[in-house]
């Protein structure tokens, strides 16, 4: 077998030498590895001319879930299977997807580990392979981008500057012709079921039910998702109410914050979203 590892230097907030530590754990074995690090001009192009340079049988993630949309973009309905190795500040999709967080146990995982087929969700010119949205956690996103501390004290300062000074916007959602309006905190377009803080948006989401779930939360209620979290109990729908698709438009009156995959895309008025069934394959 052989890995190609596309390792993400700038992910996270370690210290650890990712190409040494993969290198040692396969001194010893059989599988036959390759290393690439993204460059900082690194492209679609670059990343797709890599694979297929090297002609593994698996290609592998080494950082956050930027990293992973960066590798599932480029081998979306292959069959290449790709493994995750949690790299990044959050790791949202290896959480989502039970892989361990000790970068030796998810190396391990590689050559052991079984193959799951799961979809992925278009939004416009994008793929979300874990969970986008418009609003309040876009622009906490945002915030985020532009503080020297990361980790979970970074989102936490974040988080705290988004609540303090981002609006409700007025949203649209046209759902197989049926037009919703509301006031809206944020619109999560969810194909997977938590945040990589933990936090579960999305209880009921599923990877392979060829379906994804748009959460409408019409005010700022982290007590309303706590209670989910912590009680089961469904969401309050004159809070938060959840639709479960597999296309629609979203459209904001004004321009909102929008942020896919951890990864903050700008502002925009509004997002199609459809859902590609059995898009990608990875190693769970």
């Amino acid at each position: 077998m052989k890995l190609l590892f596309i390792i993400n230097p700038g992910s996270g907030s370690h210290d650890i030498n990712l190409k040494e530590v993969i290198s040692t754990y396969f001194s010893d074995k059989e599988t036959a590895i390759d290393l690439f690090e993204l460059p900082d001009d690194c492209s679609l192009d670059k990343i797709k001319a890599k694979i297929d340079q090297s002609k593994a049988d698996r290609v592998v993630a080494v950082g956050g879930d930027g990293t992973l949309k960066l590798v599932a973009e480029c081998l979306l309905h292959t069959g290449t299977p790709i493994g995750i190795i949690p790299a990044g500040s959050a790791n949202g999709m290896a959480k989502e997807l039970g892989i361990p967080t000790e970068i030796e146990d998810a190396l391990n995982l590689l050559e052991t580990g079984k193959l799951q087929k799961i979809h992925v969700v278009k939004l416009n010119d994008e793929i979300c392979i874990h969970l986008s949205d418009l609003g309040f956690n876009a622009y906490l996103v945002k915030k985020f981008d532009t503080l020297p501390q990361r980790g979970m004290w970074g989102y936490a300062k974040a988080t705290w500057h988004a609540l303090w000074n981002h609006k409700r916007m007025e949203v649209e959602l046209n759902i197989n012709g049926e037009i919703i309006r509301s006031k809206a905190a944020m619109v999560a377009i969810a194909n997977a079921t938590m945040y990589g803080s933990g936090l579960k948006i999305n209880p009921d989401g599923k990877l392979d039910d060829n379906l994804f779930e748009i959460i409408l939360v019409k005010d700022y209620s982290y007590l309303e998702i706590l209670k989910i979290w912590l009680t089961r109990l469904p969401f309050n729908p004159k809070k938060i109410e959840v639709f479960q698709i597999s296309e629609v438009k979203i459209s904001s009156k004004h321009q909102a914050h929008f942020q896919v995959d951890g990864e903050y895309i700008g502002k925009i008025n509004a997002v199609e979203a459809k859902i590609l069934p059995e898009a990608i394959t990875v190693i769970i």
